[in-house]
């Protein structure tokens, strides 16, 4: 699952590209033959405006967030895309200088205001951002393009128009909700975001939205608190991009990576610092696994913990014989892998860009498992009895219960990320296969199969072609778990058509067909195929 290819040409660099949205939806020109059953669009989000005026976004996660949309009909497709109008970007474009603070960006006090206004102007406290350039996903009958902060803007799906920013502060009590919400058969949605907990500690909630509503109302002003996990440090909660759900439980990782509140309060006024500033990283925490049932929601209070750990993305959890099993992407150690997403690095010669990644955190697929039924006396013993797996559980005489890994996938430099599964079917269950985009030196080339029983792994991969994160797509009457296809972006800078829409079969990575556009693509993060 290692990369096969260098870069030395540089390709990559134009994911990182301003580009254009479209004022009417573009033909693309089809090799291969589209599935019959493939009949909605595929719809992602990413940074499409990388500077405003002459003023730059210096991370990869600040860019102005871009939706696209592949239609498929009739076994043709067209390739569309817009900016989404959010206050972020549109107050950049009247004013054509940043004006909302982005993740790594700050954005200075307008300089057309005198002294008192802009004194003033520090009181109201921080202007969040609203730019939703990480995934779009459906509550009840709407859609939703979002970020990891507490506005979350509706969206049209067919006509890609900017409907409504939702503050969901004015819900539920959460400063932000992730990207990665989990979504059940029926529609109900579940999230994952720090709040204030009692008596002015943090700690994270879990949030519950419920699917359409009889009475056409809208669901998410129905949304609970179903549960809340404590947090390790008082006034600095984890930073948390994903959580885990099986059945019947939640898993969340609290890793070393904190958000220092206090610097986040005070330094932004004062010193023109963005989000990545209030960021730091326990050395001595190690990662805390938390479990918590789901309903009735209840935190289950073991004291579950293992090395330092990075993790964004869950891959899948499910419940097996008494365990909790669940597969993360893990990068190594307590350093943060966002210092190494800075555009620069990115943007940077091969040779660079190879040398930044050395000194990263490493990236690993990783099995941990959680035993659900613990007893003091066992101590120094391993709780895990399940056969398949070589990931252990340990009581230590202070009552933690020390948790050692399976490790599924490692390969220096090499990352199996932004992973995906047949999560219809198998989201929550136990499951064989999981789907991901790899990273060679964080630069995105080739499309990755990994089956988690075997630690078998097929590989996609044309020379300076850069994919984005591949959905997976199940066969209408498909019997196998990998009966299906994978849909990826994927960007050909050097071509004559320069990105185009791959459809793979699922069972081998083999092409199918792909879909050529004569424009460029830039990176996209998340997505979702809406039939």
């Amino acid at each position: 699952m290692v990369s096969r290819f260098e870069h030395p040409a540089g390709g990559y660099k134009k994911i990182f590209e301003t580009c254009e949205e479209l004022a009417e939806p573009l033909p693309a020109t089809v090799t291969g033959r589209i599935p019959s059953y493939l009949k909605g669009s595929l719809l992602r989000l990413g940074p499409g405006l990388f500077e405003v005026g002459d003023e730059p976004f210096y991370h990869l996660f600040d860019g102005q967030a871009l939706m696209h949309q592949f239609d498929f009909k009739n076994g043709q497709v067209t390739y569309f895309r817009k900016f989404v109008k959010t206050d972020a970007y549109v107050r950049a474009i009247t004013e054509k200088r940043v004006v909302i603070t982005e993740f790594g960006t700050f954005a200075y006090p307008d300089p057309c205001k005198n002294i008192f206004s802009r004194f003033f102007s520090y009181f109201k406290g921080v202007e969040v951002t609203d730019n939703c350039l990480v995934n779009v996903y459906p509550i009840g009958e709407d859609f939703y393009a979002v970020t990891e902060t507490n506005y979350i803007t509706k969206v049209d799906t067919d006509t890609l128009q900017t409907l409504k920013k939702v503050d969901m502060c004015n819900y539920v009590n959460i400063n932000g909700v992730t990207a990665h919400p989990h979504i059940e058969s029926d529609g109900t949605v579940y999230n994952i975001g720090n709040c204030m907990g009692k008596g002015a500690t943090l700690a994270y909630n879990i949030v519950k939205i419920p699917p359409t509503q009889k009475d056409k109302s809208d669901p998410i002003e129905k949304s609970k608190v179903v549960v809340q996990f404590p947090s390790a440090e008082r006034f600095k909660p984890s930073y948390v991009h994903s959580f885990g759900m099986s059945e019947n439980y939640f898993v969340f990782v609290e890793t070393p990576v904190k958000i220092n509140l206090l610097k986040f309060l005070s330094a932004w006024s004062i010193r023109g610092s963005n989000y990545m500033d209030c960021f730091e990283s326990n050395e001595s925490q190690g990662t805390l696994f938390h479990i918590a049932r789901k309903s009735p929601g209840e935190y289950i209070d073991h004291k579950f913990k293992g090395a330092a750990i990075g993790m964004f993305h869950h891959i899948n959890t499910y419940e097996d014989q008494g365990f909790i099993v669940f597969d993360v992407c893990a990068w190594k150690g307590f350093e943060f892998v966002y210092n190494y997403l800075w555009l620069a690095n990115l943007r940077a010669n091969w040779d660079e860009v190879k040398k930044a990644a050395m000194m990263a955190p490493q990236p690993e697929v990783r099995r941990y498992v959680i035993p659900l039924d613990v007893h003091k006396e066992e101590q120094g013993k391993n709780l895990v009895s399940l056969p398949y797996t070589t990931a252990t559980a340990t009581m230590h005489a202070d009552g933690t219960i020390w948790l050692e890994p399976e490790v599924l996938f490692s390969g220096p430099r090499q990352a199996f990320e932004f992973p995906q599964i047949n999560y219809s079917k198998h989201g929550g269950k136990n499951y064989t296969y999981a789907y991901g985009l790899g990273l060679n030196h964080f630069i995105p080339d080739r499309i990755c199969k990994l089956n988690v029983k075997t630690r078998e792994t097929w590989v996609w991969q044309e020379p300076d072609s850069y994919p984005s994160e591949p959905l997976f797509i199940q066969t209408p009457d498909g019997v196998d778990e990998d009966d299906g296809v994978l849909l990826t972006i994927v960007a050909a800078p050097g071509s004559q058509r320069p990105a185009y829409l791959l459809i793979l079969n699922a069972k081998d990575l083999s092409e199918v067909a792909r879909a050529d556009v004569e424009c460029d693509i830039p990176v996209t993060f998340h997505g979702m195929y809406k039939p």
